[in-house]
């Protein structure tokens, strides 16, 4: 179970996650990532409470990396160190910010 809270202002969104990023519950964070993108400069995913991510999660991460790249920028925050060795391990680490 994953659960997101969004919120958007001004070009900026912050998605908190909590539960589990994984084949199940990645294309919910996807589309609620797809909803807001166009219109974004900045982007945070706050991963504090995340117990796990799969290389499902990894894509949504990546793809929205990749959109940003071109309009804004992207963090993702608050990593704990079960999350942080899986980006490390994956090489995530070195693609992505993270605060």
């Amino acid at each position: 179970m994953l659960n997101i809270n969004k919120t958007v202002e001004d070009g900026a969104a912050v998605f908190t996650l909590e539960g589990r990023l994984d084949t199940v519950t990645s294309p919910d964070l996807e589309a609620e990532i797809k909803e807001v993108l166009p219109d974004l400069k900045e982007i945070t995913i706050d991963l504090e409470n995340l117990d796990y991510i799969s290389s499902a999660g990894l894509r949504v991460l990546l793809s929205t990396q990749k959109v940003m790249n071109r309009q804004g920028s992207m963090t993702i925050s608050h990593v704990n160190d079960t999350i942080m060795e899986i980006f490390e391990v994956t090489g995530f680490s070195e693609i992505l910010t993270i605060e």
